[in-house]
């Protein structure tokens, strides 16, 4: 991995992948979602300040507990004047998540013991498909694979 010098106080796009780990693109894109944040030199070439590795390192780590993008951006938005995330800032957003982190296990475990019961035929209307109508609410409404509307006579 290579060492940035410690007078250097911006890195370019290469340098903060390598540092990362995260791809080029992948930092692009989460600029442009406002997740971190760079300037341009005068010759329009993007320079990131040394704090977003650490926003780089929340965003990821944070991604990989299943939160979505918007939500990370959300927290990081809390924090004063954009600064990096402390262990402290970790510790007090990632417990805001703990419900949804614990819904969404419950979810997974639903569905890992009734994943035999999918038969993959698409009708959406089983009573036992947790996979894609959980209690059988859309087999209230209509039967069948019908969800795409009738086709018109004509």
């Amino acid at each position: 991995m290579p060492q940035i010098p410690v007078k250097v106080h911006e890195l370019t796009v290469g340098q903060l992948s390598a540092r990362s780990g995260a791809a080029v693109s992948a930092l692009h894109f989460y600029e442009a979602k406002g997740l971190i944040s760079s300037r341009r030199t005068s010759g329009n070439q993007r320079r990131y300040g040394r704090d977003a590795l650490r926003r780089v390192a929340f965003v990821r780590a944070a991604q990989r507990v299943g939160i979505p993008l918007a939500t990370i951006r959300d927290a990081l938005a809390e924090l004063p004047e954009e600064r990096t995330p402390t262990r402290e800032d970790w510790a007090r957003l990632s417990e805001n998540w703990r419900s949804e982190l614990d819904a969404r296990i419950k979810q997974l475990g639903r569905l890992r013991d009734h994943l035999t019961d999918c038969i993959g035929c698409g009708c959406l209307s089983l009573e036992t498909c947790v996979l894609s109508n959980p209690d059988d609410v859309i087999g209230e409404q209509i039967s069948g694979s019908r969800l795409m509307g009738e086709k018109r006579k004509g």
